[in-house]
């Protein structure tokens, strides 16, 4: 049975997704019964997942037991297990959510819910750049339908840019794999990096073609600027549950952009080795600064939310790169704010100090205790401020977010900052205990995609609070007329 669990986080949701497409009328408690139950059942195994890859041991399943690279392959590995993880935590938390009363405001909520966990995490699982792009295709039919749930101007507006940009996508991604194949044979990614050591001359301007439309594609879904003005509508008007599993959705870009260009074109590649460098970094350092602007003019909540999604995706590219691109990207994200917006917020103010000096002691020191230890640092600092502020009824969260949250009564702020004080505490603990335990290696990926989903999830699970105390998104049907200026 172990052999067969790497196929489990495919086979749940799509087996889950045809019991509840199957019966699409009525029986309310039996779809979210189901729903949860097989999310529930996707966390366990994707634990499972990261237990088994945690001794970094990469194994693969040959579906029909057609060996690679011939047949379709599964592999996991220590990133495939934490992504899948990670996805596996947001659908939890969202179909619960869901389960209040969105699932209701339109049809067939969780059988496309689970679909798109389905396209998730085959894309995350993949070994085959072709099936890539069958799971590309699956999410993205699954994300198009649950956008337009409840309906609503907003909505259907944003949908079209989404539908239009990413039907393009598509089609570019199915011309690259074709391309790719053509110059060498194979789809499956890791005989195709061996194929490249051993490449004709005159085909290698035909490979670097394809590789570079991968490279437009995936920064389309990753939503790399200049191609992300599609998400900051497209996500503003989204359902709460399907924005929360949106968020991971760039992410599946970023880990395409990783996996391909990795395994492809790494150091056996030759003349093609690492094509994509000399344009990631600073497409990573442009996404933060204009996401950057765009938080800081946001008018609305949702808007807001969708800018901190992008920054999230300009972090992790430019981390992969160096900590020099957050210095850079954090003063460059300040002067434009200075230049667009006519003034500097404090938070981004704060912001900026700490990535400058944080990030410069790490490029002095060059120790890695001292990076483990920095978030530690980091999070007890902004959860004993938040927690002082509180007992003092002071709420330090409203003076550093300003407008952000129009109409919050002053408990809210006050439950917001208790709240995320105690949050920030419990990942510092987290930190010093995974610091201790994890090599640096693997301490490094938890930080980067565990305390992501948790900081995404904890933040899911303020939304209730919010608004009972005065929030409201709905205002100006969630999304202002314009969008706000991006520094692009």
């Amino acid at each position: 049975m172990i052999q067969h669990l790497i196929v489990l986080p495919v086979v749940l949701p799509l087996v889950a997704g045809i019991l509840l497409l199957y019966q699409r009328q009525g029986l309310v408690h039996y779809k979210r019964a189901v729903s949860v139950i097989a999310t529930l059942l996707l966390l366990l195994v994707s634990i499972a997942l990261v237990r088994q890859a945690a001794s970094g041991e990469i194994t693969y399943y040959a579906l029909g037991d057609w060996q690679p690279p011939f047949g379709v392959v599964l592999v996991l590995d220590r990133l495939s297990a934490l992504m899948v993880l990670l996805t596996s935590l947001l659908a939890v938390g969202a179909v619960v959510f869901a389960c209040g009363g969105d699932d209701e405001k339109g049809s067939n909520f969780h059988g496309l819910f689970q679909w798109q966990l389905l396209g998730i995490n085959g894309a995350f699982l993949t070994g085959d750049l072709f099936n890539l792009f069958v799971f590309f295709e699956v999410l993205l039919l699954a994300s198009y339908a649950l956008l337009l749930h409840g309906g609503g101007k907003a909505r259907i507006q944003a949908s079209v840019h989404y539908v239009v940009l990413n039907l393009a996508g598509s089609s570019l991604f199915l011309i690259a794999v074709g391309i790719l194949y053509g110059a060498t044979g194979t789809l499956n990614m890791a005989d195709m990096g061996y194929k490249l050591a051993s490449l004709p001359a005159e085909r290698e301007g035909l490979v670097t073609a394809g590789a570079l439309m991968l490279l437009v594609v995936f920064g389309l879904k990753a939503a790399i600027l200049p191609l992300y003005f599609w998400l900051p509508r497209a996500y503003a008007a989204a359902p709460a549950p399907v924005a929360a599993l949106f968020a991971i959705m760039t992410k599946v870009g970023i880990y395409a952009i990783l996996r391909v260009y990795s395994l492809i074109f790494g150091e056996q590649a030759g003349r093609l080795v690492a094509l994509e460098q000399p344009w990631v970094w600073w497409l990573a350092l442009a996404t933060l600064a204009a996401a950057g602007v765009g938080v800081m003019a946001a008018r609305d909540l949702r808007l807001l939310v969708a800018y901190l999604v992008l920054i999230s995706v300009g972090t992790l590219l430019a981390i992969i790169k160096a900590t020099g691109a957050f210095i850079v990207a954090a003063i460059a994200a300040l002067i434009t704010s200075k230049l667009v917006l006519g003034h500097v917020s404090k938070m981004l103010m704060l912001s900026t100090v700490l990535i400058v000096g944080f990030g410069g002691m790490t490029i002095l020191l060059r120790d890695p205790f001292y990076v483990q230890v920095k978030p530690t640092v980091l999070y007890a600092f902004f959860g004993v401020v938040l927690l002082i502020g509180w007992l003092k009824g002071k709420a330090f969260l409203q003076w550093l977010l300003e407008a952000a949250f129009e109409g919050l009564s002053q408990e809210g702020w006050l439950k917001l900052s208790r709240n995320w004080g105690f949050f920030f505490l419990f990942l510092a603990v987290l930190n010093e205990a995974l610091r201790m335990s994890l090599s640096f290696e693997s301490w490094l990926w938890a930080k980067l995609w565990v305390f992501m989903g948790l900081s995404l999830a904890f933040t899911f699970t303020q939304i209730p609070m919010l608004l009972r105390h005065g929030l409201d998104p709905e205002r100006n049907e969630g999304l202002p007329d314009e969008e706000p200026p991006t520094g692009a």
